[in-house]
């Protein structure tokens, strides 16, 4: 069975973005990428880079964990922003939103059903893993379906932001295998985590 993978980018603290939501690697962001970091990204997890760095890196390599990437209304909003439609053309893109009643791009499917039901589904189906990208509004929602943690833990702090799950997640403390990490020079770390089912 596909598993659900919260494959997403977190500081120190906790916080995968500020304040205000915007991407914190992009131009006004806080966390400037370092060049390992990318080799690691375009070696390990080709598939999870945005279609504009695919093309400027030449990445053309389908990837080995996703077929099929979820994201929020408003995670999606930080690409549409920039003039994104579909960041990922390269996956199945499923954007979960009750506010969004047209997709702006034809490859981008809004989902306005439960997403539970939907991510139980879609894990019943063949294929590889599904990546959830975030926001933590989506990724609270799905809490207790997410079955892998990647956590892309950069070497900073923030003091304040929007935390990896929403405080509208249930409180269900939940038990983690460590079953891989990459420690790179720059500082970052790669932690991938099972959940322990009992």
């Amino acid at each position: 069975m596909r598993r659900l993978v919260h494959y997403i980018a977190t500081t120190l603290d906790g916080f995968i973005a500020g304040p205000d939501g915007a991407d914190p690697t992009g131009p006004n962001g806080f966390w400037a990428i370092p060049e390992d970091y990318i080799q690691h990204l375009v070696a390990e997890y080709p598939e999870t880079l945005p279609v504009q760095a695919r093309q400027a890196l030449s990445v053309t390599a389908g990837g080995t964990h996703f077929d099929t990437v979820l994201e929020g209304r408003r995670s999606y909003e930080v690409g549409l922003a920039a003039g994104i439609t579909d960041a990922y053309p390269h996956l199945r893109h499923l954007v979960f939103s009750r506010t969004l009643t047209e997709s702006p791009d034809p490859a981008v499917e809004l989902v306005a059903d439960d997403p539970v039901a939907t991510v139980r589904g879609l894990k019943q189906q063949d294929g590889k893993d599904i990546w959830l990208l975030g926001g933590a509004e989506l990724a609270g929602s799905l809490y207790t379906e997410i079955d892998t943690l990647i956590l892309k833990v950069g070497p900073l702090t923030i003091g304040n932001g929007i935390p990896l799950f929403s405080r509208k997640a249930a409180f269900d403390p939940r038990t983690w295998t460590l079953t891989d990490h990459t420690v790179l020079k720059s500082g970052a770390v790669f932690l991938a985590y099972t959940r322990v089912t009992s």
